[in-house]
């Protein structure tokens, strides 16, 4: 059935989620009461807090943004968080949102208690940080204390906030008669940026300087609340690496048998809506109080759900209208942006659903996967992109998709936002990038999607080479000299210029290893070639 493949489709990106980090350690130390001295206890809005200290940082885990989402709140906007009084313990993280997991992210939860988020401090103690907000990506898996952000907020002295929000079925579920069908997950996100506005200072962060930043989900989620009233005064900058929101999907791209579709990551509400009365009786149910008071567990074995509702919806207050055709309309709210992406996007797709499945793309696969996807224009296709020029059809493969659906996309947002806004872009160029998923297979990854994550956090299962290390110096240097300013150049740092859709060959910022500068990103991907609408 399409609604099934297009789901294991959506499987696919469970491997984006976020970087799995290890915990911060140190004895702690004594309470402090304020944020900016550098104590243990802060006060927020809804009650104090006592974080870990350790020599370098202060980490405050599983503080609640919003009140938990069950029972008749089930698929609910987020309700306020319920005060508490005395000190609440905020030295590990919440429980994670409900999800499966998969075989290379063994990351599963049953526990709709779990809009949690942490604040990851400097030692030092300080006021006014810029404040920069993860939102992990994926959007069936995942969750925000994965992603180790000591480094980050050390070397750019900023405050870091990661975040949970409901996923798959808990954050994209839609039915009739159901307010906000398709789009809790995002309206927790923005709940946990309203949280950040209220409580930065606390932190001793600045609240009216915020950078949202995501991969993937978490990237193409910022492009909703770029277009989404609510998402209006939430942030001041916004960085969007390798972001869906631009793109489509070809047929056959994330695993054969999957159709085309015109967005890769939003449906109308209608859709979400048919989705959720297709699965409603597979539950045993007629009626939204049924699906209310299903256990989450029995929800999670129906297969591929998280992934059906992975998608979220538009035409609805959330989201009035697509936000590819508002971006493409200009109706966004202006805030400074680093969009981009990685080189070879696709590899990692291509290397996860045909290789390390045990069915790699061989030269009739790869004629039968170009014919699927461009028709009788197949054949023009493969002669710009034949096998000879590539180190197998599998590569081959991940070329063509990674120029005609991720680059073209991540050109056509660059240019949309130049024309409106001060947007920086980048493509993360690192061919020898560490892996740091465990995928067993000696596909040759290249630059891959989510590759430039661990350059930017701690991530202890990778080793990088001096220079690798150097760009990742680097490369935490343009993203938080971006939040302190709304610029990414620093002292030291090779000059990145703005992207300039009026110039012949806009600057795009190349990330390499003792190579950092400009490429021709439209050459780099034949984006010529594709204009002309295949």
């Amino acid at each position: 059935m399409r609604r099934e493949a297009a789901s294991a489709a959506m499987a696919a990106t469970v491997l984006v989620s976020a970087c799995a980090g290890t915990p911060a350690t140190g004895a702690p130390e004594k309470a402090g009461e304020s944020g900016g001295s550098g104590g243990s206890v802060v006060r927020t809005d809804a009650g104090a807090v006592r974080g870990t200290v350790t020599d370098e940082h202060r980490i405050f885990q599983g503080i609640p943004y919003a009140a938990p989402p069950v029972g008749g709140l089930r698929w609910s906007s987020p309700a306020p968080v319920r005060a508490w009084t005395g000190v609440r313990e905020a030295t590990g993280p919440g429980s994670v949102c409900p999800q499966v997991g998969s075989d290379y992210a063994k990351v599963t939860g049953s526990d709709e208690d779990c809009l949690f988020l942490n604040v990851t401090v400097p030692r030092t103690p300080a006021r006014n940080r810029p404040v920069m907000v993860w939102i992990h990506g994926d959007g069936a898996l995942g969750s925000g204390d994965l992603s180790d952000v000591r480094r980050i907020a050390t070397r750019g002295d900023v405050v870091v906030v990661t975040i949970n929000y409901r996923l798959g079925v808990f954050g994209g579920f839609g039915y009739p008669g159901l307010e906000g069908s398709g789009t809790y997950g995002l309206q927790d996100q923005q709940a946990a940026l309203r949280w950040v506005r209220r409580n930065a200072a606390a932190f001793g962060g600045d609240p009216a300087n915020v950078t949202a930043f995501g991969v993937s989900w978490g990237a193409l989620s910022i492009g909703g609340h770029l277009t989404s009233p609510g998402g209006e005064g939430l942030f001041d900058r916004a960085v969007m690496q390798s972001g869906e929101g631009m793109m489509d999907m070809l047929a056959g791209s994330m695993g054969e048998g999957v159709p085309a579709y015109p967005y890769y990551a939003w449906r109308t509400v209608a859709e979400i809506e048919k989705t959720g009365t297709y699965v409603a009786p597979r539950l045993g149910c007629a009626d939204l109080r049924c699906l209310r008071a299903l256990p989450v567990e029995k929800i999670l074995q129906v297969p591929q759900i998280m992934n059906m509702f992975q998608t979220y919806a538009y035409g609805n207050e959330t989201l009035p209208a697509s936000p590819a055709a508002e971006l493409r309309a200009g109706r966004f709210h202006r805030v400074p942006v680093i969009s981009g992406a990685t080189r070879d996007e696709h590899r990692i797709f291509v290397g996860l659903l045909h290789d390390a499945a045990g069915r790699p793309v061989t030269a009739e696969r790869y004629g039968r996967l170009l014919r699927t996807a461009f028709g009788r224009d197949a054949a023009r296709v493969r002669a710009r992109y034949p096998l000879t020029r590539y180190g197998s059809p599998g590569l081959a493969w991940a070329a063509v998709v990674t120029d005609r659906m991720w680059a073209r996309a991540t050109f056509e947002q660059n240019r949309l936002l130049g024309l409106r806004t001060p947007t920086y872009a980048y493509q993360f160029a690192d061919r020898r990038a560490p892996m740091f998923l465990p995928l067993r297979t000696d596909f040759p990854w290249g630059a891959y999607h989510a590759g430039d994550m661990p350059y930017l956090f701690t991530e202890k299962a990778v080793t990088f080479t001096p220079a690798q290390r150097r760009l990742s110096d680097q490369m935490i240097a343009y993203w938080t000299t971006f939040a302190r300013t709304g610029d990414p150049n620093g002292e030291g740092l090779p000059r990145w210029e703005r992207f300039d859709p009026a110039v012949p060959v806009p600057h795009t910022q190349s990330l390499e290893p003792d190579a950092i500068g400009p490429v021709d990103y439209a050459a780099d991907h034949d984006l010529g070639f594709w204009r002309a609408g295949r």
